[in-house]
């Protein structure tokens, strides 16, 4: 199933996406009715942010910590200013407090018209496809997925659900990213030959705890560790390892700097070129081993060329943790201070310098001076999400026609990683690695006894 395959799933599933019963059976005057699953961190952000649409009642919040869940009931969920919203916590009375979100999919029912989900990366799978099979819009943080088999699972039952999906890439819908897609589709620097993707910036969600041990340490009172690990295998807890953002480091629970930022870079490659997945990917570090990620990579990943490239391939590089900035890259003047992140697009009559979360340069500035860059539209990655489920609309990074492949992407990238050196080529219309057929088992993964999901794991 490549892209072209989420591509007709997707075109199908158009036709048929609708509002679910509970909402069409409403007035049109009548709220939409969210539940959100992880009210921590970007859970928070994500269920702060669609509540600011006038809409959005949130009937129910799950979250295995008890202390986070207290936080978010009372509208404390995170800390970012322009989300303490006084009218945007009233709306949070009444809303119906779960740990387990089984439970609360199956209890709530059809007083819910979509769920949003913000969690450790291994949980994204199970949770989105129960609450697609519920046929409820989903919104999911990136990375949608922690194998390539559940992204495929994934894009498969968000096209079969023929509901609003949305990928949690909010750079997506910013300003930012839309004056980069309209620069390269304007031809401003002809055809793209070659894409330079690097982040610079430390990880602060490295464990403090890098080791494991066989003895566990006492689990605190406010946090469930067995629905915390959910899916995952049955490991000890441990203090200052996992539990409240440091899992990303870990393989059984996150998917490294790839997941954390690698979603990011990929979302506007991908949008700016039209991109599919890539035929072959390779590590060109010493990569990682055992139960942590690496803390730097250098990948190369080859894609089919598109009616954007300048020929019948295009090379992608990504490197982060320290690597220097290849020789190539122009940087405008105007930015005088350090640029640790960000992407540099390579074309047949010029560049584009685009750092990360903020707006892309011409280059060389002296081949664009008077270049009149074109306007673009402000949209809000959330509360679209919003209009678009009300709409019966398809959302700007559906998951069927592009969250799943961009993920698919960014995952191959995490394979390389854990098996350095060659290339990995890959067949996107058989979903397997071909030249090194024993990786094809690193699909995908068992889940844990009482955790399983039909198809899934």
């Amino acid at each position: 199933m490549n892209r072209r395959h989420f591509l007709k799933q997707s075109l199908a599933a158009t036709a048929s996406v609708s509002a679910p019963a509970i909402l069409s059976a409403r007035s049109p005057n009548s709220m939409f009715h969210v539940a959100s699953i992880g009210v921590g961190g970007m859970g928070a952000v994500t269920m702060m942010s669609v509540l600011q649409h006038s809409k959005v009642r949130l009937v129910g919040m799950c979250d295995v910590d008890a202390k986070t869940l207290e936080l978010a009931r009372g509208g404390n969920a995170t800390r970012r200013k322009e989300l303490q919203d006084p009218d945007a916590a009233k709306r949070l009375e009444g809303a119906a407090p779960f740990r387990d979100y089984r439970e609360m999919i199956a209890k709530l029912g059809d007083s819910i018209d979509a769920v949003t989900i913000g969690t450790p990366d291994h949980m994204h799978a199970a949770m989105a496809v129960t609450a697609l099979r519920a046929k409820k819009h989903v919104y999911l943080q990136k990375p949608l997925t922690h194998h390539i088999h559940e992204a495929r699972i994934l894009g498969a039952e968000a096209a079969k659900a023929g509901v609003t999906t949305q990928m949690g890439t909010q750079g997506h819908s910013s300003i930012e990213t839309s004056l980069a897609v309209d620069l390269i589709k304007s031809g401003a620097i002809g055809k793209v030959k070659e894409i330079i993707c690097w982040e610079n910036k430390k990880a602060n969600w490295w464990p403090k705890v890098t080791e494991r041990k066989a003895q566990a340490d006492p689990v605190p009172a406010n946090i469930d560790w067995n629905l915390w690990l959910g899916v995952a295998n049955d490991v000890p807890f441990l203090e200052g390892a996992y539990h409240p953002s440091m899992w990303r480091s870990w393989v059984d629970f996150g998917v490294g700097m790839m997941g954390d930022m690698g979603c990011h870079y990929f979302d506007v490659v991908f949008a700016c070129l039209g991109l599919s997945a890539p035929t072959r990917v390779r590590c060109l570090d010493a990569g990682s081993k055992g139960d942590l990620y690496a803390q730097k990579r250098h990948l190369e990943l080859e894609f089919p060329g598109t009616p954007l490239t300048a020929g019948d391939k295009i090379k992608m590089t990504w490197t982060d943790g320290g690597y220097p900035y290849d020789p190539r890259i122009i940087k405008p003047s105007v930015l005088t201070k350090d640029t640790p992140s960000g992407i540099f697009f390579i074309g047949e009559n010029g560049s584009i310098f685009k750092p990360h979360s903020q707006r892309p340069w011409l280059v060389p500035e002296e081949k664009f001076t008077g270049f009149a860059y074109p306007k673009t539209r402000i949209a809000n990655h959330y509360t679209d999400w919003v209009d678009a489920c009300i709409k019966g609309e398809k959302a700007a990074a559906d998951l069927p026609t592009y969250g799943c492949p961009v993920t698919e992407a960014v995952l191959l990238g995490v394979l390389a990683e854990r098996n350095p050196g060659g290339w990995i080529e890959w067949d996107a219309a058989a979903g397997q690695v071909t030249n090194q057929p024993a990786l094809n088992a690193q699909l995908t993964r068992k889940y844990r006894d009482g955790w399983s999901v039909a198809g899934l794991g």
